[in-house]
This record gives structure tokens, C-alpha cells and sequence, in this order.
């Protein structure tokens, strides 16, 4: 029997168990007395309050109902998530999060932790011991890596070309950092001379670039500046969060000392995790403060012991259990697949989509080809186009998510996005038909 069928058949089993007992009311393996006709609720069982655990000394009352609920099993509908994300993920990745809760602490839980750690270095292209799943989406990843390798007083030069550079300008400036903005013009990158000239200019602690602008489109080159940065003492930060997995990244060979990424995009997995990559430069940063990292929760000297960072495991919060499950599923179909032939594919979609949008008169906000980004493309549609309207269209019609612009582009565009799962040739048609639709029955084709 195959992995597949072997998680389908256990999940549904599970699942179907923990369904008919929330019908039910009753938890697997528990018993109960059922009361006399006075103070019978329920399914006949008591909900008096006489035999609780409340304190002596504390006063009982009676329950409030008034917004008691949710009732009834939950119904999610069916959506083709095409804008900038979370994506659909893979039905095995889902059936993995059906399974059995484990204990934070339990070895199977690290176990799957071990394993989580390798397939992010497979995905980072690193051999760094330093990968984890910060508990938290993208954000986290994003305020981890600030914290972390950020003291009050350092220099940060930021390169802002959309919302998440200036997210992390906001971040680092609650961090107590001296923020130095680069910006550019939205649908633009920077080029090697100008952060060249910024970081001899600067010498900053850290120099952040996002590699996928999810508000833009864009993507922005990464050569040379691992070398450029470490030769000024300055660390180099990077947000995968709409890339990782979708377009190629060398953590190693390009000399990145920090990267966080989501788990809800390329890689299909659900939010809640945010994958994170440190290099042996900027662990010693860490280790070498001359202050406490601002954030317990995101400390990495007490987040890297719980993963096994430092060659031990101790306590600090409650695991992503389910979550993680869902992440090492994610991670075991991308090394099935293969990295190549996973980025092979987001740009084969990529290209598939621009051909037909380009059949339509769209057109792409990002104008230089080399700096369209594979995973979330930014279109301007034909003058006149009432892009909500097609948006709700395509919902209404399709059951596929399209998006507006963020940021910088909110008004200008709608972007679509070819990320994971969703980047296969039948969804790039299905979300081309969408557009197409909305398209005609506003009589621009």
C-alpha cells in the first residue's frame, strides 16, 4: 500500500472516530453518569456545577449560553486559491494533519522535528545544523530573524521595493535599530552598484532584501552580495516567504547568512509555520549580543535548544504539533519531486500564464522580464476593466481566488499566483478562463 493510501486510510479512520464522538458529545474512552430528570442538559448528562473543581472560597454561577456555539461538524467550501497565498496544499499534506497528536516532547515529535530540519535544508540549499519552523506564519519568521540578529543602536539598511521591505523598516525600528531605507520605485529592483554603495557607505549589522515581492511581482537578484556583505562585516537577510521552494536559492554557495520563508506558499504546506535558515556568521552574532533578545518567544538560543540546535532539547513552548505534520508532508513531496524540477515547473506555469494573459491584452506591471517574479505575477489589465468586479466574478463563477494589489499596487493590479500545488498547467487554465470570463462580460473581448 502506498504512503498516500495509507495516510487516507488512517486519516479518515481517525477522523471519522473524533467526528462521531463530537457528535456525540462523549470523547473516545470516557464514561459518564447519567443523572436523574432534575438538571438533565445534554444528551441526559448533568451540567450542574456542584461536583466541579471550583475553589471554596471562589462563588459559582449559573452557566452562560448565550453564545454558546459553534454546533455541527464543520463545511469548508472548495477554492482554487490563486492570488499571493496561502495556496491550496496536496490532500496528502491535509491527511497528515488528521493524525494523532504526539506530545511536544515525545521522540516521535522529534523525530518529525529531525526530519522537518533536513528537508529545510534541502529546500535552503544549505548544510547549516541551524534550520528550524518558527510557530508562527511568515511574520514570525520575518520578526524572529530582526530580534535575533538585531541589537538596539545597530545600523539596518533595508531594501524597500514593496510592503514587506517596509515591514521590516517598521519591525527593526521597534527593535531599537538605526534604519537606513533604500527605496525603489514599485515593479523595480535594486542593482548590485547602488546596495554596493549602501553597504560601504553604511557598514550596516544587517542588509535585508526580499527575493519574491509578493506586493510588486518582483524578484529581486541576489548575486554577489553575500560575498559584498561579508567582506564588510554585514549580514544578509532574506525573505523567501512567496519564493522558497518556487524560484532557485543557494543559502551556501551564495553566502546568505539569514533567511525566513512561510510554509502556506510554494511549499503547500499550512500557515503556521515559518521555515528559517541561519548560517554559522550569523549564529555567532547571536551568541556574541551584548543584549537579551527582546522577544522570549522568538529567542533563538532558547527556540534552537527545543530543536536540538546546541546538542540537547529542553522546553520552551508547545509545538506546532499538527501543524508540523503538515510541514514534514510538504517537505517529503518537494524531495520527491526534486528542486529543479519543482522550479522547472513554477516557471513552465509562469510562462503558460503570460501567454494566455498576453492573449487577452494584460499586460505586466513589472517590465523588465529577468525581474518578473515566477510565483506571484503582477497584471494590469486592459484600460477600463473593473478589476473587482472580475475578481468577484471569477470567485462567484469559478471558485478561484484572484487578488488586487497591496501596498505600492493596491488600485493598479491583480495578481495571481502559481505557487505549489496550485502550479500545474490545469489551474493556470482554470484561472485563465476565469479572467477570460470576466473579461467579456465587462466587453473587453
Amino acid at each position: 500500500m502506498s504512503i498516500v493510501n495509507r495516510l487516507n486510510q488512517k486519516a479518515s479512520l481517525s477522523a471519522l472516530g473524533r467526528v462521531l464522538a463530537s457528535a456525540s458529545g462523549v470523547l473516545p474512552g470516557a464514561s459518564f453518569t447519567k443523572t436523574a430528570a432534575a438538571g438533565q442538559s445534554f444528551a441526559g448528562y448533568s451540567t450542574s456545577t456542584s461536583n466541579t473543581s471550583i475553589r471554596p472560597d471562589e462563588t459559582s454561577h449559573p452557566i452562560d449560553n448565550s453564545s454558546k456555539g459553534p454546533t455541527g461538524v464543520i463545511d469548508i467550501p472548495k477554492r482554487y486559491l490563486m492570488g499571493p497565498g496561502p495556496a491550496n496544499s496536496y490532500e496528502r499534506i491535509l491527511l497528515a494533519q488528521a493524525q494523532p497528536l504526539l506530545g511536544h516532547l515525545h521522540p516521535p515529535m522529534l523525530k518529525i522535528m529531525d526530519e522537518i530540519q533536513e528537508g529545510l535544508r534541502y529546500v535552503f540549499q544549505t548544510k547549516s545544523k541551524y534550520t528550524l519552523a518558527v510557530s508562527g506564519t511568515g511574520h514570525a519568521g520575518m520578526e524572529a530573524a530582526i530580534a535575533n540578529l538585531v541589537e538596539p543602536g545597530e545600523t539596518v539598511v533595508v531594501g524597500n521595493k514593496g510592503i514587506w521591505g517596509e515591514r521590516v523598516a517598521d519591525m527593526a525600528d521597534r527593535f531599537g535599530a538605526n534604519v537606513v531605507e533604500l527605496k525603489k520605485e514599485a515593479g523595480k529592483t535594486f542593482s548590485y552598484d547602488e546596495l554596493k554603495e549602501a553597504v560601504e557607505t553604511h557598514k550596516p549589522a544587517v542588509l535585508f532584501l526580499c527575493q519574491g515581492e509578493s506586493s510588486t511581482g518582483v524578484q529581486q537578484s541576489l548575486a554577489g552580495l553575500g560575498d559584498l556583505c561579508e567582506k564588510n562585516g554585514t549580514l544578509l537577510l532574506v525573505d523567501t516567504v512567496c519564493s522558497l521552494g518556487g524560484v532557485p536559492i543557494f543559502a551556501d554557495d551564495w553566502k546568505i547568512d539569514a533567511i525566513y520563508s512561510g510554509a502556506q506558499k510554494c511549499l503547500s504546506a499550512p500557515p503556521g509555520s515559518a521555515p528559517l535558515f541561519l548560517s554559522e556568521r550569523a549564529l555567532q552574532k547571536l551568541k556574541s549580543r551584548k543584549t537579551k533578545v527582546r522577544s522570549y518567544y522568538l529567542d533563538m538560543n532558547l527556540v534552537g535548544d527545543y530543536w536540538g540546535w546546541y546538542n540537547s532539547r529542553s522546553y520552551h513552548h508547545t509545538g506546532m504539533v499538527s501543524t508540523w505534520y503538515g510541514l514534514r508532508e510538504a517537505l517529503a513531496i518537494v524531495a520527491e519531486e526534486g528542486l529543479e524540477a519543482m522550479w522547472k515547473r513554477h516557471m513552465a506555469c509562469h510562462e503558460q500564464l503570460w501567454e494566455g494573459l498576453s492573449a487577452m491584452g494584460c499586460k505586466p506591471f513589472v517590465q523588465d522580464p529577468k525581474d518578473r517574479l515566477a510565483t506571484v505575477n503582477t497584471i494590469v489589465l486592459p484600460e477600463g476593466t473593473d478589476a473587482m468586479a472580475l475578481i468577484k466574478n471569477a470567485m462567484d463563477t469559478f471558485n478561484v481566488e484572484i487578488s488586487g494589489g497591496l501596498g505600492p499596487t493596491f488600485g493598479k493590479v491583480i495578481r495571481i499566483g502559481l505557487m505549489g500545488a496550485n502550479a500545474q498547467p490545469a489551474t493556470v487554465a482554470l484561472v485563465l478562463d476565469a479572467v477570460k470570463d470576466g473579461l467579456k462580460k465587462q466587453g473587453k473581448l
